[in-house]
C-alpha cells in the first residue's frame, strides 16, 4: 500500500518502490485530476539522481498519457523546488517529483505538488490514497515514443525561468562587489548546476566537492547534517572560503559551514536569515516555524514587534501559514526554509543565494553575524535524539504518549503541554521538549531546547530512560 508521510511517499527500491506501484500512483492521480476536471492543463514531472528516478518518471508518464493527460517531463535531473516553481508559475493543477530527498540510497519515492506549487496536504494525500485503493490492475499505459509523437509526452528543461526568478530577488551587484569565495557540496545530488549558475553569475569564486553523479551518494546519507559536513569544513578552511554550502539529495534543504569551519545548524541559519531580513533589509512580517524549531525566532520577532507562528511538522503547514499571515520567512529545524514572494515550499537554492547576499550586504563574516545575534538575544541550545524501535512497539509508544498522555517527571516547572503534533512540554524557564514520530523514517524523535546545553541533554536523557529507548 502506498502511504504518504510528511515528505511524500518513500519506499525501499524493489520492495515498495516498484514500477507497478509507480503506475498505480499515476493512475490514481489521473483519476483524481479527471474527477476534478483538472486534466486539461497536464502535469509536470521531475526527477533527481536516485537509482531508477528517471525511469520512474517515464513509467508514470505513459500512464498519464493513456489517460489523455499531457505529461511534461523535465528531461534532466533537477532540484525539487524547480518543479514547485514550474507548477506555480504556469498555473498547473499538479506536479510530481521522483525523489526520496535525504533518505538512504536504497529508498526512492514521489512528492506530489498541488496548485500554487504547494506540497500536497493531508486532505490531498488522503484523497490520492482513496483513489489508489480503487485502482484495478493491470494499469493502462501507452508506448512512450508514440505518446511523444502525439504530444501527450513532452520533454523540456525549464531551469532558466527558475534561476532568473531567484536572480531577480537577490542583490547581485552587492555580491559582485564583495568578491566572495564559496565552497559547495551538493552531496552527489542535484544542487550543483543551479547554485553554481547563480553564484557564478554574481561573480563568486567557487570550490565544488562531491559534484559527480553517484546513486549511492558516496555511501552516506545525502543529508547536510553535521556528521556529513566534515569534507566541506576541510574545503572551507583549506581554500579560505567565506562560506560552505551543502544541499541534500533534491536540493530543497541546505547545510552551512561558516568562515571558521564551524557547522551552523538549520536553526541558526533560519535565525540569521530572519535577523538579516529584518535588520539589514528592513522588511516587515512575522515568522513561521514548526514546533520542533528554535524559539530564538520568537525572541527576534518580539524584538521587532512581530509574531512567531508555530505549526505542526511538515512544510505544507509552514507554506500555508505564510500565505495566511503574510509571514516574511518560514522554516524548520531539518534545514528547509522559504521566503515570502518565492515558491510555496522549501528551496535550498534560493536559501543559499540569500545567505551569500547577506555576507555581501552586511560586509560581515558568518561568524561575526552569529556573534552579533548571540550578544543581542542570548543563546538557546538544542539537543535532538533519533530513537529506533521495533515496528511492533510503535503502537505502545503511541498509546503512552498520545492516548494516555504520559509525561515523565522533569526537573523544570511546566507551563503547558501541547498535543498539536506529538507531545510538546513548554517550561517556564523558556525551554521546551517535544517527542514525535518521524513522518519519513521509523524513528521516534526527541527535541529539547533550553538556556543551557547540559539542561537540554538532561531532559532528553530523562525522556529516553522513561520510554525505554536507546
Amino acid at each position: 500500500m502506498i502511504k504518504f508521510g510528511t515528505g511524500g511517499w518513500r519506499a525501499v527500491i524493489g520492495d515498495g518502490f516498484t514500477k507497478e506501484n509507480i503506475q498505480i500512483l499515476a493512475q490514481a492521480l489521473s483519476s483524481k485530476m479527471k474527477a476534478e476536471k483538472a486534466d486539461g492543463r497536464g502535469i509536470v514531472i521531475g526527477y533527481d539522481r536516485r537509482f531508477l528516478a528517471k525511469e520512474a518518471m517515464q513509467w508514470a508518464s505513459v500512464v498519464f498519457a493513456a489517460n489523455n493527460i499531457k505529461a511534461m517531463l523535465i528531461n534532466k535531473s533537477c532540484p525539487t523546488p524547480l518543479v514547485m516553481y514550474h507548477v506555480m508559475n504556469n498555473d498547473l493543477p499538479y506536479g510530481m517529483m521522483v525523489t526520496a530527498s535525504h533518505n538512504p540510497a536504497i529508498y526512492n519515492g514521489v512528492k506530489v505538488f498541488t496548485a500554487g506549487g504547494r506540497d500536497a496536504d493531508e486532505d490531498q494525500t488522503a484523497d490520492i490514497e482513496k483513489y489508489i485503493s480503487e485502482v484495478t490492475l493491470p494499469v493502462s499505459e501507452v508506448n512512450y515514443d508514440d505518446a511523444k509523437a502525439e504530444g501527450l509526452i513532452v520533454e523540456f528543461y525549464p531551469i532558466n525561468d527558475y534561476l532568473d526568478a531567484i536572480l531577480a530577488k537577490i542583490n547581485t551587484k552587492a555580491i559582485r562587489d564583495a568578491g566572495l569565495k564559496v565552497a559547495l557540496d551538493p552531496m552527489y545530488g542535484v544542487g550543483e548546476t543551479a547554485i553554481k549558475t547563480i553564484l557564478l553569475t554574481a561573480r563568486c569564486e567557487m570550490e565544488v566537492i562531491h559534484g559527480m553523479h553517484d546513486t549511492l551518494f558516496g555511501g552516506k546519507l545525502p543529508a547536510p547534517n553535521e556528521p556529513a559536513m566534515q569534507p566541506l569544513k576541510t574545503c572551507v578552511i583549506d581554500n579560505r572560503c567565506d562560506i560552505g554550502i551543502a544541499t541534500d539529495g533534491d536540493a530543497d534543504r541546505i547545510g552551512i559551514v561558516d568562515d571558521t569551519g564551524r557547522y551552523l545548524s538549520p536553526n541558526e541559519i533560519l535565525v540569521m536569515l530572519y535577523y538579516y531580513l529584518k535588520k539589514y533589509r528592513g522588511e516587515s512580517g512575522p515568522v513561521v516555524r514548526n514546533l520542533c524549531t528554535t524559539h530564538m525566532l520568537d525572541k527576534i520577532a518580539e524584538r521587532y514587534g512581530e509574531t512567531c507562528y508555530e505549526v505542526p511538522v511538515g512544510f505544507k503547514h509552514i507554506s500555508a501559514k505564510i500565505t495566511e499571515t503574510g509571514a516574511l520567512i518560514g522554516g524548520e529545524s531539518s534545514g528547509g526554509l522559504t521566503v515570502r514572494g518565492h515558491i510555496n515550499g522549501k528551496d535550498g537554492v534560493y536559501a543559499a543565494a540569500l545567505l551569500v547576499e547577506m555576507l555581501a550586504v552586511t560586509g560581515r563574516r558568518l561568524s561575526e553575524i552569529h556573534n552579533e545575534i548571540k550578544e543581542e538575544f542570548g543563546s538557546l541550545y538544542m539537543e535532538e535524539c533519533n530513537c529506533t524501535f521495533r515496528p511492533e512497539a510503535k503502537a505502545g509508544y503511541e498509546k503512552r504518549l498520545m492516548a494516555d498522555r504520559e509525561v515523565p517527571e522533569l526537573p523544570y516547572e511546566t507551563e503547558r503541554v501541547s498535543y498539536l503534533d506529538g507531545c510538546k512540554v513548554y517550561f517556564k524557564c523558556g525551554g521546551w521538549v517535544c517527542t514525535r514520530f518521524s513522518g519519513t523514517e521509523p524513528l521516534l524523535r526527541i527535541f529539547c531546547e533550553m538556556p543551557e546545553k547540559d539542561q537540554a541533554e538532561e531532559v532528553c536523557r530523562i525522556y529516553k530512560e522513561y520510554l525505554g529507548l536507546q
